[in-house]
This record gives C-alpha cells, structure tokens and sequence, in this order.
C-alpha cells in the first residue's frame, strides 16, 4: 500500500513538474501585441475591408491572430479628437508596435510615444507633414507607406481637362485640419494656371460642412470638383458621390474607395494594398530592425478608375483617350 502511495505521490509531482515547465515555458514566449489606429468605423465596410488586408498582409508573412499574436484596434469613427487618446489608450497596453492610418493618426501616435515603434500607411505627405526626417532615412520612431499626394493633384487637374471641354473653374475641397492638405494646396495652387483654371478653394471638416461645401460650388458655378486626399471625405465617399451627381458635377478622387461608392473618377495608390504592404513593415520591426532605418515606400502601382455608370447620370461622355489609359471601367 505505501508503494503504492508513494508511486502516486511521484506521479502528481512529475505532473506537477510538467505543467509548471510548459506554463514557463509559454511565459518566455512573449506573444507579440499589435496596436492598430484607423480614422474611420468598423461598421464602415470600406474601412475593414483595408484592415482584413493588414491582417492578411501578416497572415501571409505568418503572423496569425489568436496564435501568435494579438492585434490591438481602436476606431476614431471620423473624430480627429479621438486620436491622441486612442493612442494613449494603446500605449499604456504596452504593445510592441503601433500601426497608424493617415497622417493625423500618425502624428497623434508620434507626440505619444518616442519609443515604441510606429508603421504609418495611407498618409499623403509624410515628409512635407513633419513625420520623418528623409524618405530614405525616416529617424526617429516611425516609418512605413507614404501616397505622395500633393505629386497626384496636378495630374488629377489635367484628367478634369480632358473629361470636361472648355473646363475654366474648378471647386477643390479640402479640410483644414488635415496635416496633408496643405502641401496639396500648394501643387494644385501652381498647377492650376498652367492648365487655364481657377481654383476655388473650399473647407469642410464634418458632412454638414460637406454640404455647405457643394452649395457654394453651386453658387459659384464650379465646372468640376477635386476632393483632396482625406480620412474625413474617405468616410463620407458616399454622400460626396450621391451629392455631386445631384449637382451633376463631375469629380476626381484619390482613393479608390470613391469609385466603389459612386465617384466619377479616381486616380491614385489603392489604399487596401497599402494596408496590406504594412504588415511587411511590422514583421520587420518584431525581427529587430528599426524604424529609422527602413525606408518610407511609395505607391507600387497609381491606378485611373472610371465609373462610366455616374458618367452617364452626369450626362457626360468619357473620351476614348481616357477610357484607353484607364487600369478599371465600371460599368
């Protein structure tokens, strides 16, 4: 009986033995945390659809959620306000690396921390907005994807031209706490009387200032319209749609996002692609290399989209010159 007794009380301490290695074990591998900030909703399905991109974008890298690490999110539901919080809020969490959509997401997350490193993707001008030092040598916390906006502007100036015969004024709406919009301001500003436009310049921050927006286009008889690369225009694509085909206004976009909710035309980076290029740079970072030493990518690919289905209800014919250059028409 007591060796038997005794057999028993040796089992339940190798048992014991066991356990404690392997929770030891577990304990010393640190499950990576991802913190990941976007401007807009996550009822909002364009915004998903580019954060189920990042999350492909680590899956193919072999980082899969609930396996071998954990991704953070935070939704600013349109609200610049929210970023500087949500940031705090991922801070304090402790997780090993921050991924910002947009410029002012980024810079939020820049001022919160100067350590933990920082992947920015879908942000307009990073260089002209103060994020890195050089597009080559980022410094500091932060790399990641850069749209290089401001260089698109001009050539979305010149699309309007060729669409619109005899085009002379152009509406362009911006939002004024955008960290992007200036340097965009500026190209268009200098691009606009080589091509025989006047600009009027227009803000809105919110969708009823959106709206205030398109009624003084009306008033001032705005022959097309350009809206600025933008999370708040982003979020409101199908309003700006559904209000310029009511004003029978034609207008370019930046993202492709726009297109897909009624936009006339589209020339820019396709943000879901960045979103997924993204995760190269986080699994680069969880490998040990630094931020300040990655350089800021570019678009891969700048893509002109059609509707010809909004062309129709504007009443306008695309030229076949476009249509020819055109990467999609939707029907």
């Amino acid at each position: 009986m007591r060796v038997i007794l005794a057999r028993a009380a040796l089992a339940a301490a190798l048992l014991l033995a066991v356990q404690f290695g392997v929770a030891g074990a577990q304990s010393a591998l640190k499950v990576p945390r991802i913190g990941y900030i976007s401007p807009g909703s996550s009822s909002n399905q364009a915004r998903v659809a580019r954060f189920e991109a990042f999350r492909q974008g680590l899956r193919e890298l072999h980082y899969v959620e609930g396996q071998n690490i954990v991704i953070e999110t935070r939704w600013a539901e349109g609200n610049y306000d929210r970023y500087a919080q949500l940031a705090t809020e991922l801070v304090r969490s402790k997780v090993d690396v921050l991924v910002t959509v947009g410029a002012a997401g980024s810079q939020a997350a820049k001022r919160v921390t100067k350590t933990i490193p920082i992947v920015m993707t879908v942000v307009n001008d990073p260089l002209g907005g103060g994020l890195v030092e050089s597009l080559a040598h980022p410094g500091g916390n932060l790399t990641g994807l850069s749209m290089m906006a401001p260089d698109l502007v001009g050539k979305q100036l010149q699309v309007l031209t060729e669409i619109v015969p005899k085009l002379s004024r152009v509406a362009l709406l911006s939002n004024p706490a955008s960290p992007g919009t200036a340097p965009q301001l500026q190209v268009a500003g200098a691009v606009a009387p080589t091509l025989g436009l006047r600009l009027q310049v227009l803000e809105a921050r919110t969708p009823q200032e959106i709206d205030q927006a398109f009624v003084a286009m009306g008033k001032e008889r705005a022959g097309a319209l350009v809206i600025l690369a933008e999370s708040t225009f982003t979020n409101q694509a199908v309003q700006i749609a559904d209000q310029a085909v009511k004003m029978r206004l034609p207008t370019i976009f930046g993202l492709k996002e726009h297109a897909d909710a009624g936009g006339l035309v589209v020339y820019g980076a396709d943000p879901v692609d960045m979103e997924r290029r993204a995760a190269t740079f986080v699994a680069k970072i969880l490998k040990g290399a630094k931020p300040a030493e990655l350089p800021v990518e570019q678009p891969s690919k700048l893509e002109l989209i059609i509707n010809l289905k909004t062309a129709r209800a504007l009443g306008l014919t695309i030229p076949q010159s476009v249509l020819l250059r055109a990467d999609q028409v939707i029907p």
